[in-house]
């Protein structure tokens, strides 16, 4: 027997496959939007894929379980509360499947969602490893928020954290302190609030460090998990709905758009411009966003535009493009790409930031922190600065006076590049607005 893990770094995602050596099976867990690792990973062992699970739909990433089926004929598995509008079997407690010498049991373990189940893997006669999907995490659990308004079925998070609780002392915990737990999820993913660096953990090590399987009441769990949970992103909604629907043929959904610079742009339609920071300064389209092809595309690109909402993608190269049509489709918004074309430059130019007179003079500005609210109350660099989180910021465009230019910062520079370019494109010019970006840490940190 043989367990890979796959890693997407952008959206702290494991998924996992699972080897029968001796029958040449595979069974895959949580899959991620492209299917091609997984392929690559049964021809190189000549396993047939039989068998897909969803630990529940999800709301940060696309799954590629339907295509999966298309391609393979592999069956895919859900809990029969997940509502799945495609061709599936249910597994939920009591249900297993068997290959080779392997045996996974399904455990449903409602908390994160109604239809979460969890996943034993039985070697032999022995219980060797346990996958969580996001209900048990390396050093926390899944945050029990998600379902209020998304999926077919909706649940108060209050009523979500009790059930976490139950699942993890009543299924979880009670399985041998050598279990290895491999969770959905690590260090960086908002499906939780406080994840472990580590992919992956024993039961045993996780009933010692992990704060959510420690001795407490009810009521203290609900209220400790409930509190200073991240934020939602627009998208988790809509990806729930898809991931229950099924999302369609990778390749045949960037059939979709047209790549190359259209003969006319819809200015109308603002345009996603990924390239570096400095690029996007010396010079960009009208009506652009610049969210740069970072570790965190994915989570700021379906944060900021909401679903349905068409745009423009732009980048340096055409392997750069190619790069972020890819990140687009793991949150399923390559079906709202208008056009996707590079550029290397355009007629607008950000403002050019005096960082010595602004350091003399800050009253003179208009600061904007767009960092999320606990950064601000946990280290504020500016006292007399307006905080509106990025992925607030274009709702909140009226609260931003235009009697003084207008600077822009959050704790290291991404997020500021895109809110000023946000601000920029909202106030058309009636004002200056600055990026103070990586000077933020180079020039104030030490400061204050």
């Amino acid at each position: 027997m043989k367990i890979e893990q796959f890693k997407d770094n952008g959206l702290s995602h494991y998924s996992f496959a699972i080897l029968s050596e001796c029958e040449n099976k595979i069974v895959l867990i949580d899959p991620a939007r492209d299917i091609a690792p997984y392929l690559s990973y049964a021809k190189k062992h000549a396993a047939t894929i039989i068998g897909v699970i969803e630990t529940h739909p999800h709301a940060d990433f696309v799954s590629g379980h339907l295509e999966l089926h298309q391609q393979t004929g592999a069956t895919i598995y859900c809990s029969q509360l997940s509502g799945a509008l495609y061709p599936h079997q249910t597994f939920d407690s009591g249900d297993t499947i068997e290959f080779g010498n392997i045996k996974l049991k399904a455990l449903n373990t409602p908390g994160h969602s109604m239809d979460s189940i969890s996943i034993v893997l039985e070697h032999q006669g022995k219980d060797k490893v346990v996958f969580t999907g996001d209900t048990l995490f390396i050093g926390d659990c899944g945050r029990p928020d998600l379902r209020e308004k998304a999926g077919n079925q909706t649940a108060k998070r209050e009523e979500q954290a009790k059930q976490m609780y139950h699942s993890l002392r009543e299924k979880l915990m009670l399985l041998d302190d050598e279990v290895w737990v491999y969770p959905a999820h690590g260090a960086g993913t908002l499906c939780g609030k406080a994840l472990s660096e580590a992919d992956r953990s024993t039961i045993g090590a996780e009933k010692r460090s992990n704060w959510s399987l420690q001795e407490m009441t009810e009521e203290q769990f609900v209220k400790t998990l409930l509190k200073e949970q991240p934020f939602i992103p627009s998208y988790f909604a809509y990806d729930v709905e898809l991931n229950r629907h099924g999302a369609k043929n990778l390749q045949a959904s960037f059939n979709n758009f047209p790549i190359g610079l259209p003969y006319k742009i819809n200015t109308n339609i603002f345009i996603v411009d990924t390239r570096p920071e400095k690029d996007f300064k010396n010079g960009h389209l009208p009506k652009s966003v610049n969210i740069q092809n970072g570790g965190k595309f994915e989570t700021w690109l379906g944060s900021i535009f909401v679903p349905e909402e068409f745009f423009y993608l732009v980048a340096e190269s055409d392997e750069m493009l190619k790069e972020v049509i890819g990140k687009t489709a793991k949150i399923g918004y390559e079906l709202f790409i208008e056009a996707a074309f590079v550029i290397e430059t355009g007629n607008e130019k950000a403002a050019q930031l005096d960082l010595d007179n602004f350091k003399i003079q800050q009253e003179n500005y208009t600061i904007i922190d767009v960092r999320n609210k606990g950064e601000v109350q946990a280290y504020p660099y500016f006292d007399q600065a307006i905080n509106i989180p990025l992925y607030e910021l274009r709702t909140r465009l009226a609260e931003i006076p235009s009697n003084k230019p207008i600077l822009v910062h959050c704790a290291g520079g991404y997020r500021s590049a895109a809110g000023s370019s946000i601000i920029e494109n909202a106030f058309d010019g009636k004002t200056e607005v600055y990026n103070l970006g990586e000077a933020i840490s180079n020039s104030f940190r030490q400061d204050l």
